[in-house]
Formats: C-alpha cells, structure tokens, sequence
C-alpha cells in the first residue's frame, strides 16, 4: 500500500464524517465539502494504484533483465 493510499483513504473518512454531518445539521455546504473530500481520496487512491502498478511494472522488468 503506498502513502497516497493511506491518504486518500483518510480523505474519503474525513468526507464521509463531514457529509454526514452536513446532512444531520441541514447544512448544504458541509454536505457538498464532505462530497467533495469523498472524491478527492477517490482521486488520490486511483494515484496510488498507479503509482503501485508503475512500481511492479518497473520490479518485473528489472527481474526479466536480470535472466
């Protein structure tokens, strides 16, 4: 797991808390800052994956080099 994972994990927590939180009160913009936190740890999870796939690509080619 890489560290924008864990970030972005966090993210989507910290949305979720506010959109709930937003819906309780009947506040519309904690709601829609909360959506928004949500998509951004989306956003940074996605980064991770790649940067994950970028690393194994990387590891298995060096290995096929090395044969």
């Amino acid at each position: 797991m890489d560290r924008e994972q864990v970030k972005g994990t966090a993210e989507k927590i910290k949305g979720s808390i506010k959109e709930t939180a937003g819906k309780v009160t009947g506040d519309k913009k904690t709601q829609a800052e909360g959506k928004f936190d949500k998509a951004k740890g989306s956003a940074r999870n996605v980064a991770g994956d790649v940067k994950d796939d970028v690393k194994d690509m990387a590891r298995d080619a060096s290995r096929k080099t090395k044969q």
